[in-house]
């Protein structure tokens, strides 16, 4: 779904309509949930009424509103932004970075990067470079490297992946799944005409529908073909629970592990014998 709002706005009655609309709430039923009269709701969606801090923050909360439009939200009121807005890597993340840089250590020698939302890479372990650029010259791609042009791109791994139809559109409802607040705002929807962009991407694949998995895996595996054998993997997302700023909200983890024996012994013997790449 595209959204017709563009960030930021100053009106704030269009805001609450525009979320309102896209949790499917009644102004009765957001105006209970907020604990507020539908009045006092009416009045403020229309500008007749400004809400108060606490009042405007019911109404976000019940909306479940991300974090980064939450504070779109209050600037349109004429509040300040609630939730820091600053760098994943920031001195006050400081908590949290060397808790992900302890996962990414304690992941080697499998593949483990950070992402933002739009699937850019923040950091990685040093196998997962090291992995990528058995296939690929890594050094080649400018940062921020981004995951999803990584895999679609004929140019990057698309031509070692086995049974890429099925992985990429598998990727593609993985978009849609994993969005912050189940929106599809503005730069994700930039980031999924990229990826339909690129040649034999099947336009059909924006439809939420079956990937077209087998039945019988409780996943769907990641194969990379490396010296006519397949090395399979299933993919691990860790995020921060309870975040309170935009970056620990946005931030995610992913972690490659071997779907089997095989792969797993493959694995070791590629990465002693491939190439290191920064």
């Amino acid at each position: 779904m595209r959204s017709d709002l563009t960030y930021p706005s100053h009106d704030l009655g269009l805001l609450l309509r525009h979320w309102r609309g896209m949790r499917g709430a009644s102004q009765l039923g957001l105006a209970l949930d907020a604990g507020m009269s539908q009045r006092h709701l009416s009045f403020i969606e229309k500008g007749r009424s400004v809400p108060s801090r606490h009042a405007l923050a019911s109404i976000v909360q019940s909306l479940d509103v991300p974090l980064r439009e939450r504070n779109a939200i209050f600037l349109a009121a004429g509040y300040a932004p609630i939730y820091p807005e600053t760098a994943w890597n920031a001195e006050e993340m400081q908590g949290i970075t060397r808790a992900v840089d302890r996962m990414l250590r304690q992941h080697e020698p499998f593949p483990a990067v950070v992402m933002d939302r739009y699937w850019n890479v923040l950091a990685t372990n040093a196998s997962s470079p090291h992995f990528f650029g058995l296939f690929i010259d890594m050094a080649a791609r400018t940062k921020p490297r981004n995951m999803l042009h990584l895999m679609f791109d004929p140019e990057g791994m698309r031509p070692f992946v086995v049974d890429w139809d099925t992985v990429a559109r598998s990727l593609i409802q993985r978009v849609h799944r994993e969005l912050i607040g189940g929106v599809l705002d503005e730069r994700s929807q930039t980031l999924l005409d990229e990826l339909f962009a690129y040649p034999g991407v099947d336009p059909s694949w924006r439809q939420r529908g079956s990937d077209g998995s087998a039945p019988n895996l409780p996943m769907i595996p990641l194969g990379f073909r490396k010296h006519g054998k397949t090395l399979r993997y299933f993919s691990m997302v860790t995020t921060v629970g309870a975040p309170q700023s935009v970056a620990a909200q946005e931030l995610r983890i992913e972690s490659m592990f071997p779907a089997d024996e095989e792969t797993e012994v493959l694995h070791a013997e590629c990465m002693s014998g491939g190439p290191s790449v920064a």
